[in-house]
């Protein structure tokens, strides 16, 4: 007894745990599914964003030019510092030139002032702009020129924090092991000297905490302080912007692509709509899309980044962009080209299928030519031999059902071809004028778009018709072949269906399985099984049936 009842716990817990297991398998289904439908979402408000471009640019020289109509009408000096400062900050991540340029008026207007607070201020200032510029060892000597005994705790932190990003921005750039193994650590050591000094739970502190953990490969601490970054209220643009980046990698080196991908997606577009030039949020989106084999994308999102670079001045992102540029741009141009190939190739094959129509409808025309003359001589000799010969008047019947089919259908088949030579025609012109303007994405969407599958299930529909108007009792007498129980049932919106419609060719003298399966689009030996399973319901002979079916007269 206790041995059944351990087996019925069993089977129970294992039954639980299919359930489970289905139920989680559905739960990342429907998880990938709305993964892919965000990302998707978030690429063409990324392309929207980036159509607009220039609008954003536009609004941030009108407020540059306000500042400078300011600044020209001033003659104080604190008052030309502090408009200095705001020009300073809308240049900062815009273009190098004018930041260096405005940088560096903040420092004389700061020794005019002989201000020890607004001059070490000033070279800070001075130390970002370098630093963004790719020029690291300026940096450090601005930097290192700065007096710290003059600069509150809020100043100091932005020391450090800078000085940091000088050590590991310089390591990135040389990729050098000897060289990283000596800049790592001192900018390890200058976050801690900033985090020494920051409130905890701030904005400052966090970042700098999220900085450590990504020098230091701790991703798991980098997860959280990021995320928790990324919901803090009030953040910029820009901040926004930096801090998905870094979540982005995370999440790339973690394995979560996905998640990766969207974030650099969110800080493109806060980059585009701040005009934010110095930036890397579009050309590492480029080299995930190249790595994933988006070749289109990437090659329109490197492009972006190297304008950005370009229009900024950052030399070292010039450099690193261009190491990938080429390979990205060579796969688009090659895409391309695979493209047009493809397009002549499909636009070769309508041709031939126009031409094939064309030859089919003139043999068709020549053989209903010669029926109808057949026909005619038919009809003659029945009429001469009617009275005296009922033999003869049993095949003229014959004859004349036969002519019927032939008839009806040649019809219907001259009627379905100069339906598609008109369709391929007018196919042909619109590929051929596409091609003719080089669009061949469009030509590609036209070929791409063809329908094979509705225009057969259109001729079927077409042949049941014809057929039942010819035999409108055919589905009667088929189904009196067979058991009450075994008798087909139609489909609703259809006339016939499969047994059917083959049993409906092999009426029309249409006998042989490969010619069924090819009229049908099913193979041979699926013919085959669909016949012998009707015959084996039928209550007649499997060897009688089709003679059954050919005794089924039309109208």
């Amino acid at each position: 007894m206790l041995i059944i009842n351990f087996c019925i716990a069993v089977n129970q817990t294992m039954k639980i745990n299919r359930y489970l297991l289905l139920c989680t398998l559905l739960c990342v289904a429907m998880h990938n599914s709305y993964g892919a439908v965000r990302t998707d979402s978030l690429f063409k408000e990324l392309n929207k964003v980036l159509g607009k471009k220039h609008l954003y640019v536009k609004q941030k020289e009108e407020r540059i030019n306000k500042l400078r109509q300011q600044l020209i009408q001033l003659k104080n000096l604190r008052t030309e510092y502090n408009i200095c400062q705001k020009l300073y900050e809308e240049y900062k991540t815009f273009s190098y030139d004018s930041s260096y340029h405005y940088a560096k008026r903040l420092q004389l207007t700061a020794a005019a002032l002989n201000d020890p607070l607004l001059i070490a201020s000033a070279k800070m200032q001075m130390g970002f702009t370098l630093l963004s510029s790719g020029l690291f060892k300026e940096t450090l000597e601005v930097l290192n020129s700065i007096n710290l005994n003059v600069l509150p705790v809020d100043y100091k932190i932005e020391y450090y924090y800078l000085k940091a990003r000088t050590f590991f921005d310089l390591s990135d750039y040389n990729r050098n092991a000897d060289y990283s193994a000596l800049y790592n650590p001192q900018g390890i050591r200058c976050i801690d000297s900033a985090l020494a000094l920051s409130k905890p739970g701030s904005y400052n502190n966090l970042e700098l905490k999220g900085l450590r953990n990504l020098r230091t490969g701790d991703h798991t601490a980098g997860l959280k302080v990021y995320t928790a970054l990324l919901s803090m209220p009030g953040l910029t643009s820009h901040q926004f912007a930096i801090n998905a980046c870094c979540l982005s990698y995370i999440n790339e080196i973690r394995g979560n692509e996905t998640a990766s991908v969207e974030l650099l997606i969110q800080a493109a577009i806060s980059d585009i709509q701040s005009a934010t030039k110095e930036t890397v949020a579009s050309y590492k989106l480029a080299d995930i899309l190249f790595k994933r084999g988006d070749i289109e994308n990437a090659y329109v999102y490197i492009k972006q980044a190297m304008e950005e670079a370009t229009f900024y001045g950052a030399l070292h992102r010039q450099v690193k962009i261009s190491s990938i540029l080429p390979i990205i741009e060579a796969q688009w141009i090659s895409q391309i080209e695979h493209q047009k190939k493809l397009l002549y190739i499909y636009s070769s094959v309508i041709t031939l299928l126009v031409i094939f129509v064309v030859v089919f409808a003139v043999i068709i025309f020549r053989q209903l030519k010669k029926l109808r003359i057949a026909d005619n001589i038919i009809k003659a000799a029945n009429a001469n031999l009617q009275e005296t010969n009922a033999t003869l008047s049993e095949v003229n019947k014959k004859l004349s059902v036969a002519n019927t089919l032939k008839n009806e259908y040649i019809g219907y088949y001259f009627n379905i071809n100069s339906v598609y030579i008109e369709k391929l025609e007018n196919f042909k012109k619109s590929l051929d004028k596409k091609l003719a303007s080089k669009r061949y994405e469009d030509a590609l969407q036209a070929v791409n778009n063809l329908n094979l599958e509705n225009e057969r299930r259109e001729l079927f529909n077409t042949f049941d018709k014809v057929f039942l108007r010819l035999f409108p009792d055919f589905i009667e007498k088929f189904n009196s072949l067979f058991k009450p129980e075994d008798r087909m049932a139609i489909p609703v919106g259809e006339l016939l269906n499969t047994e059917l419609r083959i049993f409906a060719l092999i009426r029309m003298g249409i006998h042989d399985n490969d010619r069924i399966s090819k009229i049908l689009g099913y193979s041979v030996n699926t013919i085959y099984a669909y016949k012998n399973r009707v015959k084996t319901k039928s209550t007649i002979a499997n060897d009688e049936f089709e003679d059954r079916i050919m005794e089924i007269q039309a109208v």
